[in-house]
C-alpha cells in the first residue's frame, strides 16, 4: 500500500519555528506534485505550499516569506520549513502527493494530518 506519513509537528510559541515532513512509501513509479494544506479551527482546509517534481514552488499569500517548501526526489519526502511562526498559523497540517503506482495514470495522495499549535 502506498502511504504518506507525516512528522515534525507540535506546540511551539509565537515566532518559533517547525520542520514538517512527509515521507511517501510504497510501490511508487513517481510523484508530481507534492502539497502542504492545513485547516485552522472553524475555516476550510487551504494549500498552503506546492512544489512540483522540477522543484518549483508556490505558496500561500499568509505564508510567502516565512515558510519553504522542499523535497527530497530520492526519498519520497516533502517538507515544510515554517520560521516566524503566528498563532493564526494554528492547523492541522496535511501533505498530498500526485503519484503514480502500477496503474501508470496520477492519483492523489493524503498523509494522515498533524497538529501545529502556535501560541501567543
Amino acid at each position: 500500500q502506498v502511504q504518506l506519513v507525516q512528522s515534525g509537528g507540535g506546540l511551539v510559541q509565537a515566532g518559533g519555528s517547525l520542520r514538517l515532513s512527509c515521507a511517501a512509501s510504497g510501490s511508487i513509479i513517481s510523484i508530481n506534485a507534492m502539497e502542504w494544506y492545513r485547516q485552522a479551527p472553524g475555516k476550510q482546509r487551504e494549500l498552503v505550499a506546492s512544489i512540483t517534481s522540477g522543484g518549483s514552488t508556490t505558496y500561500a499569500d499568509p505564508v510567502k516569506g516565512r515558510f519553504t517548501i522542499s523535497r527530497d526526489n530520492a526519498k519520497n519526502t516533502v517538507y515544510l520549513q515554517m520560521n516566524s511562526l503566528k498563532p493564526e498559523d494554528t492547523a492541522i497540517y496535511y501533505c498530498n502527493a500526485d503519484l503514480r503506482t502500477g496503474g501508470s495514470f496520477l492519483r492523489s495522495y493524503w498523509g494522515q494530518g498533524t497538529q501545529v499549535t502556535v501560541s501567543s
